[in-house]
Parts: structure tokens; C-alpha cells; sequence
């Protein structure tokens, strides 16, 4: 019985970290530190190397099981799973219907977040404040000078789910953050929710790639590197402020695979410009409060690993 419930509640944690993951700013990895899963995590997905990929091959199953830690691994996964198809929906509708509310919510997410990270940074030194410049910087170009619509080729799709996966170890970045860097969010949002399992399969293999490659390079870097790596990853969160600005005027637009006519390329503007260049209420009321609330629940969620913080080690 024992069993069963801590199967139940790893699905449960499992759950969370999806949720966490679909919102640009909240990290899954963030979510397995609070809940006293992290360290497991790691060691469990480390375990999936080259020795478990011949027990497999061998058809030693229950040796490959044991190694890979798979009564811990499944429920987790499964419990991801659930939160990725089932809450997709909501993101959806919000991201069409509510865009501006959505995106401040967003923003307050990101900006805190980023500057809970660089909490994480132990000795503040010219290398460490450069590194933050570094980082805000490329990642303020890339927002900038590369094409909103990136490319949809598999190579693409495999590549930023190999990118976005490593944010689940990482306590504060988030895997769709780094989506959102890359201009395929709302493409894998819609992927998603349309069951495109094309897509979804080739942003799957990606993501396993990425958590048998990069992974333990990001792992190396902190271990060696700690300081300049989370703040280069502090600096990213601070240059893709710029892409969740929630006041946008379309500049170009393009025929999405529907047939519908949505903008690419689209230009910030000021709330007050917004109200008269689009003839929408800008909504600035409603876009206050959930920017408030963004930056409350990572508040909340930083308070509570705070005082969990006694029993887990990262």
C-alpha cells in the first residue's frame, strides 16, 4: 500500500512540474526542489547512460528498471504528461483570447525569477557582473534580430526540445521560457492541444537528447562554474523581458496552417499607444494585478522551499 502512495504522490509532483513548465518564468526544476525530489531527479536521469541502454538491449529489463530508477521515473513522467495535454487548453485560450493578461502574468514571472536566480550566486565579482551583461544582451538580440517566425523544420523542433528540457533540472529557468526564446511556444502550445503527434514525437526525441547530452555539460558547468553560469542564465531571463512585453502593434502577417491570418512580426508599444493604434482597451487595470500576481506566486513558491530547505540538498 506504501507503494501505491508514493507512486500517487510522485504523479502528483509530476503533475506540478508539467504545470510549472507550461508557464514561461516557473521552473520544473524549481518544483522539484520544494517538493524534495530534486537531487533524485538527477541522480535518476545521470543513471540512463550507456550501461542501462545495454541492459536494455540485452532485454535485462529488471536490471535496466532498477539502474534507471523506474519506479521513480515513471509515475514523475506520467504525471508530466498529464499536466502537459490536459492545461495546454487553458494556455491556448488565454494566449488568443486574453493575450494581455496572460503576458503581463508572464512578465512578473520572468523579472522576479530572474532576480531569484542571481540569489543562487555566491561571490559577486566583475566576471559574474559581466556574465549577467553578456547573457541579457544576446538573449535581448535574439528577440530582436532573429525572424519571429523561426524555422519549422524537424531539425528545428528537435533542437529546441533538446534546449528546453535541460530548464527541468535547472532550478528557475523554465523549459518554456526557453521555448518562448526560441519563437516555437506557441507552436508547441498548439501542437499540443491538436494532438500533432508528429511534431510532439519529433520535440520528444529532442527532449531526450538533450537530457542524456546537455544536460551533464550544464551539470559540469555548475559544478565548475557556478557563478558565471547561473548568471549568464539570469542575464537570458532579463534579455527575453522584451518578447512578453504585453502591448504589441502587428507589423507583418502571415497564413497559419488553418488558414487564419495572425501576425509574426510585431513591434512593443506603450499602453497608452496601444489603446490608440489597435482601438483596444489596453486593458492596463487587469494587466497590473496579474503582473503583481506573477511576481506573488514565485514569491510564495521561493517562501516555501525556503522553509523546506532544511531537508532537501540540491
Amino acid at each position: 500500500m506504501e507503494k501505491y502512495r508514493d507512486s500517487i504522490l510522485l504523479y502528483i509532483k509530476g503533475m506540478a512540474m508539467g504545470g510549472a513548465d507550461l508557464v514561461p518564468g516557473v521552473s520544473g526544476g524549481t518544483i522539484a526542489l520544494i517538493t524534495g525530489i530534486y537531487q533524485t531527479l538527477l541522480e535518476s536521469i545521470r543513471s540512463v547512460d550507456l550501461e542501462a541502454l545495454q541492459m536494455l538491449l540485452k532485454l535485462r529489463f529488471r536490471d535496466f528498471w532498477v539502474k534507471i530508477n523506474g519506479s521513480f521515473l515513471l509515475p514523475l513522467v506520467l504525471g508530466i504528461g498529464t499536466s502537459l495535454v490536459t492545461l495546454v487548453r487553458l494556455i491556448q485560450y488565454l494566449m488568443h483570447d486574453h493575450p494581455i493578461p496572460l503576458w503581463s502574468f508572464f512578465l512578473g514571472l520572468i523579472l522576479v525569477s530572474a532576480f531569484w536566480v542571481m540569489k543562487e550566486i555566491r561571490r559577486w565579482h566583475w566576471g559574474v557582473i559581466i556574465s549577467v551583461l553578456v547573457g541579457t544582451a544576446v538573449a535581448y538580440a535574439i528577440t530582436v534580430l532573429t525572424p519571429a517566425e523561426t524555422p519549422e523544420a524537424w531539425w528545428f523542433l528537435m533542437l529546441s526540445g533538446a534546449i528546453a528540457i535541460c530548464a527541468m533540472i535547472l532550478p528557475g529557468i523554465s523549459g518554456s521560457f526557453i521555448l518562448l526564446m526560441l519563437g516555437k511556444y506557441e507552436y508547441i502550445v498548439e501542437a499540443l492541444n491538436a494532438r500533432d503527434f508528429a511534431t510532439i514525437g519529433i520535440f520528444a526525441v529532442g527532449c531526450v537528447i538533450g537530457l542524456l547530452s546537455f544536460s551533464r555539460a550544464i551539470a559540469w558547468l555548475l559544478r565548475h562554474y557556478h557563478d558565471l553560469t547561473i548568471a549568464l542564465l539570469a542575464g537570458f531571463m532579463l534579455g527575453s523581458l522584451n518578447k512578453v512585453w504585453p502591448w504589441k502593434k502587428p507589423v507583418m502577417f502571415r497564413i497559419n496552417s488553418e488558414g487564419e491570418q495572425v501576425a509574426y512580426v510585431t513591434e512593443n508599444i506603450s499602453p497608452s499607444s496601444y489603446q490608440q493604434v489597435m482601438g483596444e482597451d489596453a486593458q492596463l487595470l487587469i494587466a497590473i494585478m496579474c503582473f503583481a500576481a506573477g511576481i506573488l506566486l514565485v514569491v510564495l513558491i521561493e517562501r516555501f522551499a525556503y522553509y523546506k530547505s532544511g531537508n532537501i540538498k540540491t
